[in-house]
Order: structure tokens, then sequence, then C-alpha cells
């Protein structure tokens, strides 16, 4: 692996201000450091963009409409230059799934930025699956919805020229390393390496990157096995658990639908219409 995924990237526009939208992975979630605080990946892109001011809105848990109703505003007061936007995860993993819904509200929060004069990069998710083992079901409906909410941001992007960072595409994306003891959010190296994708989505619009993002780990909090004992007992079972039940109630009421829908009624999708491929999407690394 590479000591560093970008050095001086060209771009011709300055960065005073950087703002960060989204869940836990944004906030910082899965690189601790001492005092009990999360760092993550946007202080680390703020440096590497030589960013006057940054402002991390993000919150663990953090939904789509969350972040259109209370982050986006609080983001437009700041103007920010660019902006760092990643939510939808929590949203694949609850029984009122809408992707129709969540395209609304992230065309929104997208124009509502690139309207304010900032250049946005945003994400394509990977195949959770593959990091987190699940049960086949629950599996199966994640990863449909996954592919749902990854033709949403595409088509949002596409719409209003945003940056895209594949995680699929990410160089390391699915090595263990990359990932805290949780498996759900990034461990430092993983959120370094989010920085430095992030950074080269920016550059491609135009903004100057006059630092590299170190893929070297320094200041974090070393996690230990017991650290991952611990988690599987209090947090990993009964997330595991607490998700089956919700997505089996959704199972249970599409299940209803498709009994008791009308013959010749089209079937209801989680997918909306598949955009085209989209022009500005630049895979990480």
């Amino acid at each position: 692996m590479h000591d560093a995924m970008t050095t001086g990237l060209p771009g011709s526009r300055r960065v005073r201000s950087l703002a960060v939208l989204g869940d836990s992975v944004a906030a910082g979630m899965g690189d601790p450091i001492a005092g009990g605080r999360w760092r993550g990946f946007a202080p680390l892109l703020a440096e590497a963009i030589g960013a006057a001011r940054f402002t991390n809105l993000a919150t663990s848990g953090a939904r789509v409409p969350e972040v259109w109703r209370a982050q986006l505003p609080a983001a437009l007061r700041v103007a920010p230059d660019a902006a760092v936007l990643m939510v939808g995860m929590n949203d694949t993993m609850r029984a009122d799934f809408d992707p129709r819904l969540l395209r609304q509200q992230l065309d929104h929060v997208v124009r509502s930025l690139v309207a304010a004069g900032a250049a946005v990069v945003t994400i394509r998710y990977h195949d959770h699956a593959r990091v987190f083992r699940l049960p086949g079901p629950l599996r199966r409906m994640l990863n449909r919805r996954i592919d749902a909410l990854n033709r949403v941001l595409t088509s949002v992007a596409e719409t209003h020229g945003a940056a895209v960072v594949d995680l699929d595409r990410l160089p390391g994306a699915y090595h263990r390393a990359a990932w805290s003891v949780d498996r759900l959010h990034p461990s430092e190296l993983g959120h370094r390496m989010l920085a430095a994708a992030f950074a080269a989505g920016l550059a491609g619009q135009g903004l100057l990157v006059p630092s590299e993002v170190s893929l070297t780990c320094s200041g974090g909090v070393p996690v230990t096995r017991i650290d991952h004992v611990r988690w599987l007992l209090i947090k990993g079972v009964p997330w595991v658990l607490s998700r089956t039940r919700d997505l089996t109630l959704y199972s249970l009421i599409s299940f209803a639908r498709k009994a008791f829908r009308r013959p010749g009624r089209a079937a209801d999708s989680d997918a909306p219409t598949a955009p085209s491929d989209p022009p500005r999407v630049w895979p990480a690394g």
C-alpha cells in the first residue's frame, strides 16, 4: 500500500471553508484519538486542501432526512467552498426505506450546496456484507437497498456535477486493516484512505489540494483483541438482532402487498430509474 494517495494535486481555486455532512462515518467514528474523541477523515481532508476552517455537522445515526432538515441549513450558513456528503447507509437498514423520497431530499441537499458555490463530493457504497457478515436473507435485502441507494447517489451527482468516490473500487477498501473493530466504520487507515479519495474528487473539480494525505497511521488509539471481543458481545450481536427485526417487518409488509396486489398492477421497486453513466465520477485512488 502506498504511503500517500495525494501529493499536491492540481487545481486553481483555494478552499477557505469545508463542510462535512452525514452520519457516524463522516463524524469520525472508528478513528479514536486520546481523550475519548473521534478524529476521522474530516480534519485530514481539511489539512490537505488547506481549508482555513472546517465544520463537521455529521452525527452518529443520522439519516438523509436529518441531513436535509438540519445539517444542510447549518452548512449553508458557513458558506463552504467544498462540501463532503456521506449519508444513506442508516436509511438502508430501516423498514421505511424509500429511494424516491431519498432522491428528492438528496437532490435538494446537493443542489443547494452547489448553488451556494460549493464543490461537492459524495460517495457510492461498497458491498457491506464483504466486510460485516450477515445472515443470508438480511444480506440479500441489504445488497438490493445499497444498489438502490447507489443509483440515487449517482443520479444526483450526475444532475449537479458532483464528484463521487466509489468505495467498491477504492484500492484496499475490503482489506481488514481498513476497518475498525466493529467492521461498520473505517479504521484510522480507512479514514485516511477516505480523506485522500475525497481530496482527489475535489481536485477533479478544480480545487487546489496543496498537501498530501498520508496513509501512515499516526495519533490514533491502538485497538486490542479484547476490544474486538467486547464490541462483539456488547454491540455486535445486539445490532444484528435489532436490524433483523426491523427488516423482517419490512419483508412481511412487502409480502402482504404482493399477495393483495390487484392483477395487472405494476410491482413496487426499491430502485428508481437507473441514470446514464455519470460524466463526473472519480473512482477513489
